[in-house]
């Protein structure tokens, strides 16, 4: 804990600071590319979930259990292992960004399944009298109005997200956690242990806590926005 109020600590860092600097970089990377991955995902289990195909609903449930109640830990192990035993290794950045999206794809399900089955029968019915397919329908009537009721979770997953990179230590990644044990252990930069996770820990305070502000501050936004709508509308009624 002294190491906290050392000067000669905290210069090291100073020095380093490049190694952090990168780890953040590829915790940036694996995170970017992970969400892209789970909207992909997500985005198609949620609509297989919400679908008229009973398989594809079924897929799509059992996807979501499976992935949701297995350790994002014990995915990551398998599938960097049983990659590597096959010879077929896609190396340690891009078997986090494959876990990751995989994990999250999951989540991502089920916030597309709620935002889609929150909107009511009518529009459902209201777009099938008007003749519109499954993909009319969803991209014109359903998705547009579901967007305000799946944003706000959505940017609770991608903070989830770029916290669950420091998963990939365990395989011996190059994110941020990874290289600040690196650094707290490494020959010619070990030592130094407090001021360097304190400092790690910053970095993802400073990344994700206005990623959690950003939502909170959306969700009651958009339920002002709905109480102003409700009252609006009762006053026409009254005045009609």
């Amino acid at each position: 804990m002294s190491e906290l109020f050392s000067a000669d600590a905290w210069n090291k860092i100073w020095i380093f600071r490049g190694v952090f600097l990168q780890g953040l970089g590829n915790t940036a990377l694996t995170a970017l590319f992970g969400l892209l991955l789970a909207l992909v995902i997500g985005i198609l289990s949620g609509l297989f979930a919400t679908g008229g195909s009973r398989l594809l609903r079924a897929v799509s449930r059992v996807y979501v259990e499976l992935i949701q109640n297995t350790p994002l830990l014990l995915q990551m192990c398998f599938l960097y292992y049983s990659l590597a035993f096959a010879g077929m290794s896609p190396g340690i950045i891009k078997t986090g960004i494959i876990a990751l999206g995989v994990y999250h794809g999951a989540y991502v399900s089920e916030v597309i399944r709620a935002g889609i089955q929150a909107i009511p029968k009518g529009q459902f019915e209201a777009a099938d009298a008007q003749g519109f397919g499954y993909i009319q329908k969803m991209y014109y009537i359903i998705l547009p109005q579901s967007i305000k009721i799946i944003l706000p979770p959505m940017v609770n997953q991608v903070v989830n997200l770029i916290k669950n990179t420091s998963c990939l230590y365990i395989v011996g990644g190059t994110d941020l956690i990874s290289a600040t044990y690196n650094f707290v252990t490494g020959e010619s930069t070990g030592g130094a242990y407090a001021p360097a996770y304190l400092v790690s820990g910053l970095l993802f305070f400073l990344v994700c806590c206005p990623l959690s502000s950003l939502a909170s501050m959306w969700e009651i936004s958009l339920k002002k926005r709905d109480v102003r709508t409700v009252k609006v509308g009762q006053n026409t009624e009254r005045m009609a």
